[in-house]
């Protein structure tokens, strides 16, 4: 009789346990909020947060930065093709655009940045058709790979923080002058 009354306890016991693992309604209110608590913080992680640097820190050190979120400010040079379709690091040239932007190190000259790979997808760089060269820009995005000991970065988006002067102003300035 024993054994029946524990062998009925446990089963009683289990099901018990079972049912309020698996529904929630069966389970006490505060299991509940630790199941949302947890969903929450789920899909806080899940968000991370850009590394604020800059275009030559993360061309000197790419190891650093590899399958990192990266924000930086960058000068716009123009969009290009450079990288697309390398098979190491492949982004193929019928879905992505690359983009250039200008080395911060060098003042009086526009040189490009050609150590560092940009890429956009095709709708994302058809929003930044207005892009010049010389606008200041925000960029948020993941590098995904350092082949050939180059940084290779994603672009999840572009914010415009400074429109460059057009050339036709430049030329108007010139002559007024």
């Amino acid at each position: 009789m024993n054994k029946k009354y524990i062998i009925t306890a446990v089963m009683l016991l289990s099901l018990g346990l079972i049912g309020g693992i698996t529904n929630p309604a069966l389970s006490q209110n505060g299991a509940q909020i630790k199941i949302k608590a947890n969903k929450t913080q789920i899909k806080a992680q899940n968000e991370v947060k850009p590394i604020d640097t800059t275009s030559l820190a993360i061309v000197n050190n790419p190891n650093k930065f590899l399958n990192k979120k990266v924000k930086m400010q960058a000068t716009f040079d123009r969009f290009s093709a450079l990288g697309l379709d390398y098979n190491k690091a492949l982004r193929p040239s019928n879905k992505y655009l690359g983009i250039l932007i200008q080395r911060d190190d060098v003042i009086d000259h526009n040189i490009p940045l050609s150590e560092m790979k940009l890429f956009l997808t095709k709708e994302l760089a058809e929003k930044h058709i207005d892009l010049d060269t010389g606008d200041k820009i925000e960029i948020i995005a993941k590098e995904f790979s350092t082949a050939l000991n180059d940084p290779w970065l994603d672009v999840e988006s572009i914010n415009i923080i400074k429109k460059a002067k057009k050339e036709e102003n430049k030329k108007e300035e010139n002559l007024e002058e």
